[in-house]
Order: structure tokens, then sequence, then C-alpha cells
């Protein structure tokens, strides 16, 4: 109930910032090609920043253990997650490749380091940020493939030199063999770090003011996706976590992953592969909206069933 109400708060604030962004830009404070040039700082440097500052901690044979099967339970529950978004998502329409995307990843990054903090600690950062790892391997492979309908748009390169993946292994290197950052070049890294929750919040808020969110929630096909990606995919995570008797807080860390809105990145694959972007950002403004509710359930749930404490 406690970690519910925790993150049904945490949700609460960062929707205000989601507002002063979409009034920033109906107000002209920000321009289209600001937000641009913001969700470029924010995935390229913040992200990374976030992710390398959870490693700078002491050297913990658990956490290395926890870590590995933080990685192998992330990349299962993507696999799990695909084959079931293609049996539940099937009728074939020129947007099934949009629907099912949509229904895979979730806004993990943006959305979820910031609660994991909140509610599981470190820990649950430094787990979190594999999963951020995880997705960033899937979605630059499968979700690319998916929504271009071209193996050849695969690139290794793009895949290896994503900052996303950069920082988690640069960040696990260090924690592996001890070494901390000096002072001086620390402190100005979290305070970069810091800007992980408002500028996505702010970054999001912009794209939600663009949306139609009549067109939104009148679209059965909104719906079944958004029923998908913030109910039916969390909760079969958290069961099957649960039953496997993962540790809660790695159970919790997947689960607050999984359990966040659409992420940004499909409609930046539906923009650039001339897909319904319509109907992406209509699914990541409904997503985003519902999830005010379904994450703190899903999160309470699952820290019943894991047996979870705050």
């Amino acid at each position: 109930m406690e970690a519910g109400l925790i993150i049904g708060n945490q949700i609460i604030i960062m929707f205000i910032i989601l507002i002063i962004g979409a009034f920033c830009y109906l107000k002209g404070i920000i321009t289209k090609d600001g937000t641009k040039q913001l969700s470029s700082f924010a995935l390229n440097i913040i992200n990374p920043v976030l992710i390398f500052m959870s490693y700078q901690s002491k050297y913990d044979k658990t956490l290395v253990h926890g870590l590995l099967w933080s990685f192998l339970l992330s990349a299962i529950s993507y696999a799990v997650t695909i084959l079931l978004t293609y049996v539940l998502i099937r009728k074939k329409t020129p947007d099934l490749a949009v629907e099912r995307v949509s229904s895979i990843y979730s806004n993990c990054a943006f959305m979820s380091l910031p609660l994991q903090k909140a509610i599981l600690g470190d820990d649950g950062w430094f787990y979190g940020s594999i999963f951020v790892a995880v997705f960033n391997i899937f979605v630059w492979t499968h979700g690319l493939v998916s929504m271009s309908g071209d193996k050849k748009q695969l690139s290794f390169k793009k895949l290896v030199l994503n900052p996303g993946l950069i920082g988690v292994l640069l960040a696990i290197i260090l924690f592996i063999t001890g070494f901390k950052l000096p002072y001086i070049i620390s402190q100005p890294v979290e305070y970069l770090a810091v800007l992980n929750t408002p500028l996505p919040m702010l970054i999001i808020g912009f794209y939600l003011s663009q949306a139609d969110f009549k067109k939104a929630f009148t679209d059965k096909g909104v719906y079944f996706s958004s029923a998908v990606r913030l109910i039916a995919l969390p909760m079969i995570t958290a069961v099957v976590m649960s039953l496997c008797r993962v540790t809660p807080i790695i159970t919790m860390a997947c689960v607050i992953a999984t359990s966040a809105p659409t992420a940004a990145t499909t409609t930046m694959f539906a923009t650039k592969f001339n897909k319904d972007v319509e109907l992406s950002v209509s699914i990541v403004a409904a997503t985003t909206v519902f999830s005010l509710a379904t994450m703190p359930l899903v999160v309470m749930l699952t820290g019943m069933m894991s047996g979870f404490s705050s």
C-alpha cells in the first residue's frame, strides 16, 4: 500500500511538470526546434549520466549477482512481451506495427528511473538502469525492424554507440573495479543527473500538447494498446517473477519499468518510417494519462505478491 501511495505522489508531481511543459510549448516559450534539441540533450547526456551515477556505489557481490539476474530477467521479460503482443494484437491493419511496438516498449528511462529511485532507493535505481540497457538493445533491433519493415535498417554501429548502453557498460566497469569519480567531477555530474526527472517530463508535455485527445480517447485501438501496455504486460511480469521467487526489489524494479507508459521512441520511429504518427502520439498521450491510475495500482499489487516492504 505504501509503495502505491509513494508512486501515486511521484506521478502526480511528474504530471504537474508535464503540464508546465505543455503550457511552455503552447505559449511559444519553447519552440518545436527547441523541443528536439532538449530531447537530444536528455537522451544523449542526461539519461546516460543518471545511469552512470547509479553505479557509483561500493562494490558488493550481492549487487553483482542481482545485476546479472536483472539483465537476464529483463531480456526474458522483453522476449515474452514480444511473443504475447504478437498473440494479443493480431488484426492485420496498416497500424499493426505501431500498435505492437507501442505496447511492447515502455518509457522505462524517463518515467521509471525517478520512480525506482524514490520507492526502492539506490539499489532499485541500480537494477532499473539494467532494464534500460536491455530496452536499448531490443528497441534498436526488434523495434527498429518492426517499424521499418526492413532488416537492412539494423545497424551494429548504432547499437554499440547508443549513449545509454555506453553509459551502462562504462558504469559497470568502474563499479567492478571500485573506481570512484573525484568530487570535482562527480558533483557536476550529479547536478546533471538530477535533471532526469523535470527535463523529460517537460519534453513529454511538449509532445502531449500536440496530441488530439478527442481522437485518442475515441479510438478502440488506443484503448486496447493501453490495456496491454499498462496492465496486462506488467501484471504478467509480476506474477511470473513472484512465482519464480525473484527477490522483491528486482521484481519491483522490473515491474515499475514495464508498467510505464509507451516510450516516445515509438513516435520517433513512426515519423522516420512514415507510419501513423497521429496514432503513435495518441497512444503515448493516452498511456501517459492512464498511467496516473494504473502504475500505483500495479506497483501496489506487485508489492503484495512479492512481499516487498518499503
